[in-house]
């Protein structure tokens, strides 16, 4: 049976808490889906386009400026989760350093962590570091879905040519889905979000410990 739709879900997500280390996490419980993608490739305007939030990620003209892990509340079980940008960012190589290793720590051992949404600049090639990360991601069996954003930013043709060419790029990869996006023109929205139901399994009611032990006779 499929899940029913319900976009309303995703507008009432709310900041929650950021930490610059995996080890200041809420607890380790429940559903989350993370955002990464290089610094100037729109994540956090996807992460505002997909929540119908304008103001819930912070968005710069100064690419880099996510330096912690930032989580957004859906509700009591699922959170989106804002990950340190890579790549662009004009800070100490020490600095990307400890980003890295933050990210890849999060991306390993974190249970509750369902799925990985990348976002991609329509016009650019995948990075080395795109390239670690989806390694990383098919070596711990955690599915991906990449955004290519700014769409709008190609001619129609253009942009599906560049679809196209990314999924032959990545043939050899399993768990690995794509598709356009645009946070200007809010195309793809709607895909993104079924794939969110996908992974945060809204249809799941999930018994914490203390409805388990108020429950028993």
């Amino acid at each position: 049976m499929s899940l029913v739709r319900n976009p309303a879900r995703y507008a009432q997500a709310e900041f929650l808490l950021s930490v610059p280390h995996p080890r200041q996490a809420p607890q380790d419980e429940g559903f989350e889906v993370a955002f990464a993608g290089r610094s100037n490739a729109g994540k956090s305007s996807a992460l505002n386009t997909i929540t119908s939030r304008k103001g819930l990620a912070r968005t710069s003209k100064t690419p880099g400026r996510t330096q912690h892990l930032v989580f957004f509340r859906l509700d009591d079980h699922r959170r989106l989760v804002d990950l340190p940008g890579y790549g662009f960012a004009r800070v100490p190589e020490a600095m990307k350093l400890k980003w890295q290793q933050a990210m890849r720590t999060y991306l390993t051992d974190r249970q509750a962590l369902k799925g990985l949404v990348l976002i991609m600049d329509i016009r650019r090639q995948l990075t080395d570091f795109d390239q670690i990360l989806l390694d990383w991601c098919i070596q711990y069996q955690l599915p991906v879905h990449i955004l290519l954003s700014k769409a709008d930013k190609l001619k129609r043709g253009a942009a599906k040519s560049a679809l196209l060419k990314m999924k032959q790029d990545l043939q050899g990869y399993t768990g690995i889905s794509i598709q356009l996006f645009s946070s200007l023109k809010r195309d793809g929205v709607e895909e993104a979000q079924q794939k969110l139901d996908e992974w945060l399994r809204w249809d799941e009611v999930i018994e914490t410990s203390e409805t388990s032990e108020t429950s028993e006779p």
